[in-house]
């Protein structure tokens, strides 16, 4: 009950921000949350409310229709954030210049970790504090322990529920080459390939819908702008409100968006550099985030498709961009992560908060190897081609790694 409660002040809280004012970076991050905590407590609730989660199991018959015995509970659970628990279980490889606290002196630890001031360089990791807590005012000493126990119980049950659970598995064939990004757009899958190709898959029917054929190199990343921002372009080129765009990068140079229903590119952006990641950044008039392989960091608007700025970010190709609210985190293949605020103006949107180099994060040095990162609130999960994930308190600099 004490998670429920903590869960209904924080969306009350962003209620109030969502009111048309300008608003910090802090509050953009936290309305950036709501539907993460949305679904968080819809979850406690379901589990409070006693009845048995039934997660749906999918038969093998073409008649057959998947089965959620679950009312009303949202379909997100492969989003959640690993629980505090299980991040202190694996092994923590803080590279701050404070003494690391044991893991049972962090389970009683209570308030927040201190945030580091201005520019954080990776080759001097900022001193962290042994104190933990929510993102929005610390809980009592006392509550801690138990708040861990419960997570490490709801952790437990939500493991158990994805091994009991079935999926159908379908082979979509068509590419010649290896399919290097894919992205869902409500009941479409987009997916790019090194056969230069984007293909439309519809997913009901398992079918190729549209073969998008334009660029002259491998086809690197895609990203899906939301609908709000798809439906201001389609009223500019006199497309229908429904209209949904996919943006493609590729080794020629060029990022395209695609019509998908009428499978067509409307715009294409020549980067001069090859493009190795993507993203769409959904702040202010809309921007679009780019990576090359010479370690490149670009804005483009997305009312002119101009460039609003170009920065030498990292020492290596940037191999993951991604946005989170007002922020955006690149990742490159020597292993080090960036996270740059957007501040929504028309020239040099993207300003540097925290820089943390492959020293700190423990990656990269491998031959051909490609990091790949998903921001959740203050972590950023990183892969790099091994066994394990790692955990990286961007704010910090304090990296864990979390194990199978």
């Amino acid at each position: 009950m004490g998670e429920v409660r903590k869960l209904q002040k924080k969306l009350r809280q962003i209620e109030n921000l969502e009111i048309k004012i300008s608003l910090t970076t802090e509050e953009k991050l936290k309305i950036s949350r709501k539907e993460e905590l949305r679904t968080r407590l819809a979850e406690l609730q379901l589990q409070l409310s006693g009845p048995e989660q039934t997660l749906g199991i999918v038969g093998d018959g073409k008649k057959e229709k998947m089965k959620r015995q679950v009312e009303d509970a949202p379909e997100a659970l492969p989003s959640q954030t690993p629980p505090a628990s299980k991040i202190l279980k694996g092994e923590t490889e803080s590279k701050s210049l404070s003494t690391p606290a044991p893991a049972a002196r962090q389970r009683k630890a209570g308030g927040d970790v201190a945030e580091a001031g201005g520019l954080q360089d990776g080759t001097a990791p900022a001193k962290v504090s042994h104190q933990r807590g929510e993102e929005w005012g610390g809980c009592p000493d006392s509550d801690t322990e138990q708040q861990l126990r419960q997570e490490e119980a709801e952790f437990t049950s939500l493991k158990a529920s994805w091994e009991k659970a079935r999926f159908r598995l379908r082979l979509l064939e068509g590419h010649n080459d290896i399919v290097t990004s894919v992205v869902a757009v409500d009941n479409l899958v987009v997916s790019g390939s090194r056969d230069t190709t984007v293909k439309v898959w519809h997913v009901p029917t398992a079918t190729e819908m549209k073969n998008l054929g334009g660029h002259t190199g491998g086809v690197t990343c895609l990203s899906a702008p939301p609908p709000e921002y798809c439906r201001r372009l389609a009223r500019s080129l006199s497309l229908s409100d429904k209209e949904r765009f996919v943006l493609s990068g590729s080794a020629d140079c060029y990022v395209k968006i695609w019509a998908l229903s009428i499978g067509q590119c409307v715009k294409s952006v020549y980067t001069f550099n090859a493009v190795t990641g993507l993203c769409f950044v959904p702040e202010g008039d809309g921007y679009i985030a780019t990576g090359s392989d010479g370690g490149k960091v670009q804005a483009w608007s997305w009312d002119t498709f101009r460039n609003c700025q170009s920065v030498n970010a990292h020492q290596e190709a940037v191999t993951s961009l991604q946005s989170q609210g007002p922020l955006v985190f690149s990742g490159s293949a020597e292993g080090g992560v960036s996270v740059w605020e957007n501040r929504c103006s028309d020239r040099d949107p993207l300003r540097l908060l925290h820089h943390w180099s492959g020293q700190v994060t423990g990656l990269g040095g491998g031959s051909g190897g490609r990091l790949a990162l998903s921001p959740r609130g203050d972590r950023v999960l990183l892969a790099y081609g091994r066994a394990w994930l790692k955990i990286l308190h961007w704010r910090t600099g304090e990296v864990s790694r979390l194990t199978n």
